[in-house]
């Protein structure tokens, strides 16, 4: 089977409290890149959501390969760092960062990923996407052999006990999927759903308000979601990112630098702003939505290299 040219979309979640269900199944949520992984005749190659092509940055999947019974199919799950049995996501970025290959070759020996496998949606020639979630885990259970950076998500039946135990063991939650649901390309979904500790939040930076004393290149970045297509303001984001974070915003934003606000209604602003074109993502940790759909106390977490701007939507 030949995929060259293949490109998948990943399926999404919409966000939910802990329960229980016979209809569902629940799994770890692992906090990483997202990866679509093509295995065919002309090798491995690795998708991230923005449908970049990162198989350079990951040679340890090279044996993904000879894992497959059959030779080629098509995979989805979660490129993790795992420290101490649990995801570090501090080092997963150092490793989406890194661009030479001499220091890819390097870290990938101080630093190996695992590739968490959770969905199976080609097996040789034939789509499996239109089948049950569990019937393609049971296809995938039986076509692919864990390894040392290749491993299977497991799945479990109560998901308030998963839910808890998770938490106790530092994972950030997890994740709730129908038994019966097919696997829709690029759709957020009530069949997938993700149970979270934290209110966190993808965003996209549509300007940099200056600080309040002069010499602060950054005060707060201002935070937007689309709704229908258009950039919607939720808010500023003021505190947890460090200098050298700041450095980073400032040296990709000179390229970003726009004369005129985003978004449709502008936003009432007590500082002077540099608008920018809405580009990158971050992720923010909130305390909860205000009335008017702003957040309240957001905390920056870190950026987002693997998430394009146009899946930050506003849920209803």
């Amino acid at each position: 089977m030949n995929y060259k040219g293949l490109t998948i979309k990943p399926m999404l979640a919409l966000t939910s409290s802990p329960f229980d269900s016979n209809k569902h199944l629940f799994e770890l949520k692992w906090d990483g890149t997202r990866c679509i992984a093509f295995i065919d005749r002309y090798g491995i190659r690795l998708q991230n959501r923005r449908l970049m092509d990162i198989s350079y940055r990951y040679p340890e999947f090279k044996d993904l390969k000879g894992l497959i019974k059959g030779g080629s199919a098509v995979l989805d799950g979660e490129i993790v760092i795992l420290y101490k049995g649990r995801p570090d996501f501090e080092r997963l970025q150092q490793r989406e960062q890194t661009e030479d290959r001499f220091r890819i070759k390097l870290l990938s020996e101080i630093m190996p990923a695992t590739y968490v496998v959770f969905d199976i949606l080609y097996l040789r020639d034939k789509s499996l996407m239109a089948l049950p979630l569990i019937n393609r885990k049971d296809i995938l259970n039986e076509n692919l052999s864990p390894s040392e950076h290749i491993i299977l998500s497991q799945y479990y039946e109560r998901g308030t006990e998963l839910y808890n135990l998770a938490l106790k063991k530092g994972f950030e939650g997890i994740m709730a999927k129908a038994k019966e649901s097919p696997y829709l390309q690029g759709k957020r979904s009530p069949y997938w759903l993700k149970i979270k500790k934290f209110n966190d939040i993808d965003a996209v930076v549509c300007g940099i308000m200056k600080g309040k004393v002069e010499t602060l290149p950054v005060g707060s970045l201002i935070l937007g979601l689309y709704k229908r297509g258009k950039l919607i303001h939720i808010g500023q984001v003021g505190t947890g990112f460090n200098e050298k974070q700041i450095q980073h915003l400032l040296k990709i934003s000179e390229k970003l630098r726009i004369s005129k606000t985003p978004f449709k209604v502008i936003p009432s602003l007590k500082r002077e702003v540099q608008w920018l074109r809405p580009e990158i993502v971050v992720r923010v940790r909130f305390l909860e939505w205000t009335k008017d759909k702003k957040l309240r106390s957001p905390v920056f977490l870190n950026f987002r290299f693997d998430k394009s701007p146009a899946e930050c939507e506003l849920e209803d």
